[in-house]
């Protein structure tokens, strides 16, 4: 069987990093909750003060001092959130701004991308509406607005407009898109040579990228260019239906393969570029 290493094909990696704070805080709490006891209700950090429920006996001053400055509760029962410069509760996810003060507030870690910018969680979402909901958050989280504000909100901006970027750019392409909706039920593509792909197809790969460097001439390019947006345009049907299915095993390895076409197509785009 071939070996992809030998097709000279560069994977697309699209996995998204958690918080390092936040995972460190919820490791924390995974190892105290063996040795104690977790209040019923919640334990709520704000940047204003910190209370701390009795049932939490082995909270120490220290920890509540570094964990309080994340300004997000964890509870085995609820999650709350509180505006760090009025201290009024936060129900909404995400909040962009205080419905109390309107002070922009710190990204939220438990809000998806699709939450982010508005969207339903499906593979088949509106690129239009997600781009005019992108532009209605950058005109109102863009840090040029807040360039006269307190530092912590010219901070609290930069971090939600780069959130709001991401988001947008993860949602934006069906597969960044695919890759992140496999993230959210934890799976992934693993980088580099796949073992376990068709012969065949890692053939089709090798011949469609041997024609593209022999191309000579912008006819040539555009139409293995043509080629790809079509077999992309079938994947992207492909793995609508297996999501919606939720046979997320073959979503994943559809994705795979639009991951090596898409690849195929940005190289078409260089190779267009160059003859012009």
């Amino acid at each position: 069987m071939l070996s992809l290493n030998n097709l000279g094909i560069i994977c697309i990696s699209q996995a998204l990093q958690h918080s390092p704070k936040l995972l460190a805080i919820r490791q924390w709490l995974s190892k105290a909750s063996s040795r104690a006891t977790l209040c019923n209700n919640s334990i709520t950090f704000s940047s204003k003060g910190t209370r701390r429920h009795t049932g939490f006996r082995l909270l120490n001053e220290s920890t509540v001092k570094h964990v309080s400055s994340l300004q997000t509760t964890f509870c085995t029962a609820s999650v709350k959130l509180h505006c760090w410069n009025c201290s009024q509760s936060i129900e909404q996810t995400p909040a962009f701004f205080c419905l109390s003060c309107n002070f922009v507030q710190p990204p939220d870690e438990r809000a998806s991308y699709f939450l982010i910018m508005e969207c339903d969680q499906t593979f088949a979402l509106d690129t239009q509406r997600l781009q005019k909901t992108y532009l209605k958050l950058q005109r109102s989280l863009h840090p040029d607005n807040f360039s006269q504000k307190t530092m912590k909100e010219q901070e609290y901006s930069e971090y939600q407009s780069a959130l709001v970027n991401k988001a947008y750019r993860t949602l934006l392409k069906p597969l960044s898109r695919g890759l992140y909706m496999l993230e959210l039920n934890g799976m992934g593509i693993e980088e580099g040579t796949d073992a376990g792909a068709d012969p065949l197809f890692l053939m089709e790969l090798m011949e469609i990228n041997q024609a593209l460097d022999e191309a000579r001439s912008k006819e040539e390019s555009a139409k293995i260019g043509a080629s790809m947006k079509e077999k992309l345009k079938d994947l992207t049907e492909q793995i609508d239906a297996s999501l919606h299915k939720g046979e997320l095993q073959d979503a994943k390895a559809l994705l795979a393969q639009m991951k090596y076409f898409a690849n195929i197509e940005e190289k078409v785009k260089e190779k267009l570029s160059g003859l012009m």
